[in-house]
């Protein structure tokens, strides 16, 4: 395998850096984190950004308006994201219009995808909160009727529901196949009541009452959800490795200039010890995301399926980022909750990424799993 990231994926990231370079993260205040603030939408100056540097359109192919590129491009850009807590549904939207790319077939994907790209059309997926292996984490039935899906059910903490025109959600048939639907915002038989994150955003429990979904918004198509579950897990790890590498540059910022009995504290041994554990930390993030991403952008065959790097990046990302904000927040002493300085942001969004898509015990279940089905040597 071969990590040297291509020409074309560098320049998305160089772009990433140039449209997130006037991002502030306490810009827009999280409204369960401030009193009084009110954050119902993402941050729309910023989509239009990205949308205009190409930013929306990477994984979609060049009939679409797209660069054809891959998930290591998409997590080069996602890490540069995190860094600056931006608030826009990039992973959602990207992932969900791959999926539509890749198994929606051709004419759904010209419906939407040039939308998508141009990011006049927003979608985001209602993924749960385990690690994806066990059936009975779908918590919405669909049945088809004519020439419709008939969706039931409750979906909760969907991300950027009330800014997304279209939310993919997976969905349990009779027959214990999963199908993705594409359920617009405002369909009849479909409600949103509203959640508060760990990061302090807004989210969505999406209750669907004998929701008719046109059969061609659903996609009907083995191993679709697990792809698209896959990719927004890896994608999740992205995000914990940029915000980690942000959060450790504070910290070692702010212990080389704090100063106790005369000295940094940088230079205190227990400090370096402490900052060098969580360099190795991120170290570790980096190479499993980087080798679940190549797997998923290669289809390189492994010693297990994919999804076992992908759970591997996630335990790494998921226990990571939970000991680096730790680390940040012992360090920084009392600073380090002063609302007023941006690590309290940074460290409730690792607590929700932590715990996104499955936390470190979720996974690795999961990969003990697929460790009996698939003994190794």
């Amino acid at each position: 395998m071969d990590f040297t990231f291509t020409e074309e994926q560098l320049a998305a990231a160089e772009a990433a850096q140039g449209v997130f370079a006037g991002v502030v993260p306490d810009a827009v205040p999280s409204p369960a984190l401030t009193p009084g603030a009110v954050a119902e939408d993402f941050d729309r100056p910023l989509w239009t950004r990205l949308a205009e540097a190409d930013l929306l359109s990477l994984l979609l192919d060049t009939e679409y308006g797209g660069a054809g590129l891959d998930a290591i491009a998409l997590c080069l850009v996602l890490r540069e994201s995190a860094k600056v807590l931006a608030r826009v549904p990039l992973l959602e939207h990207s992932a969900a219009a791959a999926a539509v790319q890749t198994y929606g077939g051709k004419e759904l994907a010209a419906e939407l995808l040039p939308r998508a790209g141009r990011g006049t059309l927003v979608l985001t997926v209602a993924a749960s909160g385990r690690s994806g292996h066990d059936p009975a984490e779908l918590a919405v039935t669909a049945r088809p009727d004519g020439d419709a899906w008939v969706l039931d059910g409750v979906q909760t903490a969907v991300p950027w529901a009330y800014g997304a025109d279209l939310v993919a959600v997976p969905a349990r048939t009779e027959t214990d196949r999963t199908v993705l639907a594409l359920v617009p915002r405002g369909h009849e038989g479909v409600a949103l009541a509203e959640q508060i994150s760990t990061s302090g955003e807004r989210l969505g429990e999406l209750r669907l009452e004998s929701a008719r979904i046109p059969a061609r918004r659903v996609i009907d198509a083995d191993g679709a959800w697990e792809w698209l579950r896959g990719l927004l897990t890896t994608g999740t790890c992205a995000l914990a490795l940029g915000l980690g590498e942000r959060v450790l540059g504070m910290t070692s910022a702010y212990a080389g200039k704090r100063e106790q009995f005369g000295h940094p504290i940088a230079s205190f041994q227990a400090v370096a010890v402490q900052a060098a554990d969580r360099y190795i930390d991120l170290r570790a993030m980096e190479a499993t995301l980087w080798q679940a991403a190549w797997r998923i952008s290669s289809g390189a065959p492994g010693p297990l399926p994919v999804s076992g790097d992908i759970a591997v990046a996630k335990i790494w990302a998921s226990e990571g980022v939970r000991r680096v904000v730790q680390t940040a927040q012992h360090l920084h002493g009392g600073f380090g909750a002063d609302t007023d300085y941006a690590l309290h942001r940074y460290h409730a969004w690792a607590k929700h990424l932590e715990l996104s898509l499955g936390p470190a015990a979720a996974h690795e279940e999961a990969l003990g799993d697929l460790l009996a089905a698939h003994p190794l040597g």
